[in-house]
């Protein structure tokens, strides 16, 4: 082995250990001696030569691991850490074993590791490539003074944001540079930086001026760049990949608590082609059980929501609330209207937040990537996908084929009905759900406790799912009947000029079904005779003979009474209301002549058609021109001549009783209303005041 310290020859080495009186044991023809025989350097070597490859021991690194401080090393930091920890033990092995100082035992160490000569594993070589008795002295008191993780280190970390288009510019250009990235991802080393160089003609580190790196060092930069803000530029430039595949969220594993608590609706197209072109899947999931059940609709409308919905109440019974998006679907006045006369509480999530659904968003995924590969006529779920299929045949061979042959449609929509069904039922809901604690739909729905709200009768489900007429439904019935679409829809019941709420029958255009504006009470059915194949005039003397019927029945107690009341009675009640509401006196109105040359013509042809009179009529005439033009008598006043003052404080005794509705003289108010018009009322008025009833309106 020559070994450093014993002779190199067989005979020397038996000289050697009589010599030093090594207690050997006998084994056959030799003995045997213990390596505590051996001389310190020879032991060192011969313990050195026989230690497999180090690894860090299993209570070593278990103990470090367990440190509070490891929880945030890096993995190129916790290689680090373990391979000084297992350096470390192999010194303090070799000092053990080979009965050596430490201080000799790291020398020894440091020396065979140099050389080669200590079989150790490549990572250890890798991350530590020489080692001095120093180094292990160092790293001993570093490891008592302040536990394992101090010998953690991360070269890579330590000089992260160092490189130069870290520093140039403060900063300034490392931002301008991912803006551009965030802004336009396809941009290359060289684009940014030409960019860099005309955005800022002087790079500089402090107060040191460089030069414009070369297209190299753009490259690496971009390239730790692009690693590490990788979900923040995704965050810019693709706010929805964000939001699906990096933002935190949290699961909700059941927030439901009983069957038909709460469903959540949403439509997808489908992505097989069938017969009839591309259809959508409405799919609506029961959130306490997991259940599906899904409608294949030519278009996205409000019909195909309610008649999901119908499928969904009659196989499962009526829900408590549903939860929508805000699709045009979703929130028309058909669905709206059919919620609330079903009783369904309408929960809408927040705009553009389909993680608040999320239940059947991963629902209709799992439909698609399940059942839409397998059917023929699959197109894929992106363009991406789309582009490889169309790839199986050359751009020759499909030149000016049609879709139906590129992708071989052979489903019909019923068929793919059928067996998005069969799918929903037996696939889907007979599969363990890591949300369900690994059972099925089937089962957690069979094994719900609790009533079940079902509709006994699913014809009048059915007429709560006709469309309404128009885009509201609502109609004003005139004495023509209904207008809709040209045609008049007539019903004896029909009160006119009411507004009521009218269904169509799908199955019959000369049919429709009558409610209240608010949908709460049925009146009737109405037809409209030309298209239900009925004579029109028939029809109308029905429906007149309804009527007389119906205005008969609400009138047979009023007719006898109205019979009995005669027109004196009315007449004192009308009087007594003119008392009670006080009397009411009309003004003089200016007055104009009018006068037109036929009045004229009239007036003079009346002229000259006076009668002659007697003498003894003109002598009477003569008298009573006399009498008139003679002295006037003295005239007797009823009333004593009013001051200016007086005559006011009269009309404003007037004006207060007006103010507390009594009763006025006519005579009072004719002198009021002509007083009211003099100059006198109104200085008088300015001065002391407005009456008091202005003043209150005022």
């Amino acid at each position: 082995m020559q070994l450093p310290g014993l002779p190199s020859t067989k005979r020397g080495v038996q000289f050697f250990a009589k010599r030093a009186r090594w207690l050997g044991t006998p084994c056959g023809h030799v003995l045997k001696y213990h390596i505590d025989c051996l001389p310190p350097d020879a032991r060192a070597a011969y313990v050195a030569r026989h230690i497999a490859a180090v690894e860090v021991p299993s209570t070593i690194a278990r103990d470090a691991a367990a440190e509070p401080a490891a929880v945030s090393l890096t993995g190129p930091a916790t290689e680090a850490r373990d391979a000084r920890l297992a350096l470390l033990s192999l010194a303090d092995k070799l000092a053990a074993d080979g009965n050596l100082s430490r201080r000799r035992a790291d020398r020894h160490l440091c020396d065979l590791y140099n050389a080669g000569r200590l079989i150790v594993a490549g990572w250890i070589k890798d991350e530590v490539a020489s080692l001095s008795v120093r180094t292990l002295k160092r790293w001993r008191a570093k490891q008592r003074r302040d536990g394992a993780a101090a010998l953690a280190v991360d070269r890579a970390a330590a000089r992260k944001h160092t490189g130069l288009l870290d520093r140039v510019n403060d900063g300034a250009v490392k931002t301008y540079a991912l803006a551009l990235i965030a802004k336009q991802p396809q941009l290359t080393a060289h684009h940014i930086r030409a960019l860099v160089a005309d955005r800022f003609p002087v790079l500089t580190i402090g107060e040191r001026a460089v030069a414009v790196p070369p297209v190299r060092t753009f490259q690496r930069a971009l390239k730790a760049w692009r690693t590490g803000y990788r979900n923040a530029l995704l965050a810019v430039r693709n706010p929805d990949g964000f939001k699906s595949a990096v933002r935190f969220t949290a699961r909700v594993t059941q927030p439901a608590q009983r069957l038909n608590e709460v469903w959540q609706i949403d439509a997808s197209p489908a992505d097989v082609l069938t017969t009839e072109g591309r259809y959508s899947i409405y799919v609506c999931e029961d959130i306490y059980s997991r259940r599906l059940i899904a409608h294949v609709s030519r278009t996205a409308a409000a019909r195909a929501v309610a008649l999901l919905i119908r499928k969904a109440i009659i196989a499962w019974g009526v829900p408590e609330r549903i939860k929508t998006d805000n699709g045009s679907d979703f929130i028309a006045r058909d669905t709206r209207r059919l919620f609330a006369a079903l009783g369904i509480e309408h929960e809408l999530s927040a705009p553009f937040r389909p993680e608040q659904k999320g239940h059947v968003e991963r629902a209709i995924g799992t439909l698609q990537r399940g059942l839409m590969r397998t059917l023929p006529g699959y197109i894929g779920h992106s363009v991406a996908d789309r582009r490889v299929i169309e790839h199986r045949k050359s751009f020759a061979a499909r030149l000016g084929e049609a879709p139906e042959d590129m992708f071989e449609v052979a489903l019909s929509p019923q068929e793919l009905q059928r067996r998005v069904d069969d799918w929903c039922r037996h696939v889907y809901g007979a599969a363990p759900h890591a949300g369900l604690n690994g059972m099925t739909p089937f089962a957690v729905a069979a094994m719900a406790a609790g009533p079940v709200r079902r509709v006994e009768d699913v014809r009048a489900l059915d007429m709560l799912l006709m469309p309404v007429a128009g885009k509201d439904g609502l109609r004003t019935v005139t004495k023509s009947g209904i207008r809709i679409e040209g045609a008049y829809y007539i019903g004896g019941f029909l009160d006119v000029g009411s507004t009521v709420l009218v269904r169509m029958d799908e199955a019959d255009l000369g049919r429709a079904y009558v409610y209240s504006a608010d949908g709460a009470t049925y009146l009737g059915e109405a037809i409209a005779p030309e298209l239900a194949g009925v004579d029109p005039k028939a029809a109308i003397a029905a429906v007149r003979a309804e009527q007389k019927r119906i205005i008969d029945e609400r009138l047979a107690e009023v007719r006898p009474v109205a019979r009995r009341i005669r027109a004196l009675d009315i007449a004192p009640a009308i009087r007594q209301a003119q008392v009670d509401a006080g009397r009411l006196v009309e003004f003089p109105k200016p007055v104009e002549t009018h006068d037109t040359p036929a009045l004229a013509a009239a007036r003079s042809a009346a002229t000259e058609q006076q009668p002659v009179h007697s003498e003894e009529t003109l002598r009477v005439q003569a008298e009573l021109l006399a009498e008139r033009s003679a002295p006037a008598a003295d005239i007797v006043r009823l009333r004593a001549e009013e001051t200016m003052h007086q005559r006011f404080r009269r009309a404003r005794e007037i004006e207060a009783a007006l103010a507390r509705n009594e009763f006025v003289e006519p005579e009072q108010l004719l002198w009021l209303g002509a007083y009211r018009e003099g100059p006198e009322y109104r200085g008088l008025s300015d001065t002391y005041g407005a009456p008091p009833s202005q003043a209150h309106e005022a």
